[in-house]
């Protein structure tokens, strides 16, 4: 992601997902899952107390899976705008659409969800400088 380009929100995501979920509906599909995801990190490597790498990366996508019945297509894209989102769905919909019918293909019925989710305590955020960062890779 360009860095002029703003941090997307938790409701911004969201809203990325409804709108995959809308318009698979609106395209024919009976179902639809949407995954929508914005990571970033920090990676160093150091050899022989040289700094080897120094890696930023920020990523972004939308994952949808469409179901016309027992077809089913899937797409991708990194591009979250209600255009690209639109066109992803049209993508994943003409994959359903010509792909074999799969007895076993669709969603799981929602009361065989899991409703009780325990908090695995497995988002650590960490502020950490590249210097602060390249400082630990050579300890």
């Amino acid at each position: 992601m360009p860095a002029d380009e703003p941090n997307h929100t938790q409701a911004q995501l969201t809203d990325v997902a409804s709108l995959a979920l809308e318009e698979a509906q609106r395209q024919g599909a009976s179902q639809c899952e949407a995954d929508v995801s914005v990571s970033q990190g920090l990676s160093v490597s150091v050899r022989l107390r040289e700094v080897d790498t120094l890696e930023y990366q920020r990523d972004r996508g939308l994952g949808v899976t469409v179901y016309f019945g027992k077809r089913k297509g899937a797409a991708s894209t990194a591009d979250l705008t209600p255009a690209a989102v639109r066109e992803t769905i049209a993508k994943a919909c003409a994959i359903a659409r010509y792909t074999a019918e799969d007895p076993y293909a669709g969603l799981v019925d929602p009361d065989a969800l899991a409703r009780d989710i325990p908090d695995l305590d497995l988002d650590h955020p960490w502020a950490l400088a590249p210097e602060a960062a390249i400082e630990l890779a050579r300890e």
